[in-house]
């Protein structure tokens, strides 16, 4: 049987000096997913594994990432990359030969600088009673950051934490 994994949303209460520098990872993991997609394009690699031997390296050196935000990023482009080829098969994108299914094959994928990023365990820990979060930025661990979520959200946290 696989693995069972629980998403809990949380929104994050910064200072602004942490939101800075959250903002700044954001968009550092973005730019890296979006040079990522764009090798991943170019070399016709799409798979988590054999994407991770061309751009792991590359991603850790240019980017200051972390080995686990570096992983993510992988992740995170061979799961795009999944669902366009998925919406490609369904013809969510058109017809083989349409000028719209061409336009989805002609371009690598972009990530916007703000676009969501997933954490897991390895990124983040928590301080349940005191409400706040420890999480990995590009500019090292952030200790403290605020948090708030709905009842049944902070029930669930507290369960699996």
């Amino acid at each position: 049987m696989g693995e069972v994994k629980l998403v809990v949303q949380v929104r994050l209460l910064p200072t602004p000096e942490q939101a800075a520098a959250l903002e700044a990872t954001l968009r550092a993991v973005n730019d890296a997913a979006t040079w990522v997609a764009a090798l991943a394009h170019h070399q016709r690699v799409f798979r988590n594994y054999d994407l991770r031997k061309h751009a792991y390296g590359q991603i850790k050196d240019n980017y200051g990432l972390a080995a686990q935000a570096a992983q993510h990023v992988i992740k995170k482009v061979t799961d795009a990359y999944a669902t366009l080829h998925a919406n490609l098969r369904n013809r969510q994108a058109g017809r083989a030969g349409s000028a719209r299914r061409e336009r989805a094959l002609a371009k690598p994928i972009v990530f916007r600088p703000g676009a969501a990023q997933p954490f897991d365990d390895r990124c983040l820990s928590w301080r349940m009673e005191a409400r706040t979060v420890s999480i990995w930025t590009t500019r090292g661990r952030m200790k403290s950051v605020a948090f708030t979520a709905s009842a049944d959200q902070l029930t669930t946290l507290a369960a699996y934490r």
